[in-house]
């Protein structure tokens, strides 16, 4: 099989985070890691390709910083990597994101590809599913298991309450992967210096301008929330405390 698997870099989670002056996002100088879904989706990848042969390339979309993911994903095995590379991608909603990762694997013809389930700084859980839309193929979400068959793919979806799903899917289809589907591996020293050598093509984007719209979701402003507490005393017979404790409850905090 031929596998796309899209990965994203994030800001580590253990990472100070400080807003920029314009208070839309993070200042650029922190840490940043793989994001964890994608790390998932791409052992399933390479453990695919391991039990059925094929290619597993990897994509992302941002700043030059943002090779940096590439490069581990292909000192773990994958074969080749894609990056679209500019600041304005950072930017971009998750329908813009998907636009120009189709536009960016025109005339790849994968059989499948794989992303995580969501990312951990934005959290829209959209990519994947509105990737599959442009393309025009099938796709199933928070996958936990994945089988070939002669037809497709047999996935194994958790769903609520512990309960889960088994569904079949034809190819070529879109995956989203849920965290601890599988086991991760390290990059070993033989993979790090190979990756060295494996193929990473550059997309600007200009060559995806065509397929892009204007942003449909924007962040306009974030802060962080003040530490505040605040002590009352209520006084009163213990009838008098209750209904005065539930007439905050109810009028001030109206979490009754």
């Amino acid at each position: 099989m031929k596998i796309l698997v899209c990965i994203k870099q994030v800001p580590q989670k253990d990472a100070p985070l400080k807003l920029n002056d314009a208070g839309t996002w993070i200042r650029e100088d922190v840490s940043y890691e793989v994001n964890e879904p994608d790390a998932y989706a791409l052992e399933e990848a390479l453990r695919q390709k391991e039990k059925h042969g094929g290619e597993v390339v990897v994509v992302t979309a941002g700043p030059a910083r943002s090779q940096q993911v590439l490069r581990e994903a292909l000192a773990k095995g994958a074969d080749r990597a894609i990056h679209l590379e500019d600041d304005k991608f950072a930017t971009l909603d998750a329908a813009n994101i998907a636009r120009a990762l189709a536009a960016s694997i025109a005339g790849e013809e994968f059989d499948l590809i794989v992303t995580g389930l969501q990312s951990d700084d934005f959290g829209y859980a959209q990519t994947g599913v509105l990737l599959a839309e442009v393309l025009g193929w099938p796709h199933a979400t928070i996958i936990i298991g994945i089988e070939k068959t002669d037809s497709g793919l047999r996935l194994k979806r958790e769903l609520e309450a512990g309960r889960y799903q088994h569904v079949d899917v034809p190819l070529p289809a879109v995956l989203t992967i849920q965290s601890g589907i599988n086991k991760l591996r390290y990059a070993t020293l033989i993979g790090i210096k190979q990756a060295k050598n494996k193929p990473l093509r550059k997309v600007a984007l200009a060559e995806v301008q065509s397929a892009i719209g204007d942003n449909l979701q924007k962040i306009e402003r974030l802060y962080v929330p003040q530490k505040t507490k605040k002590t009352e005393h209520i006084e009163g017979s213990a009838g008098e405390i209750a209904k005065k404790l539930v007439d905050k409850l109810r009028n001030e905090l109206r979490v009754l």
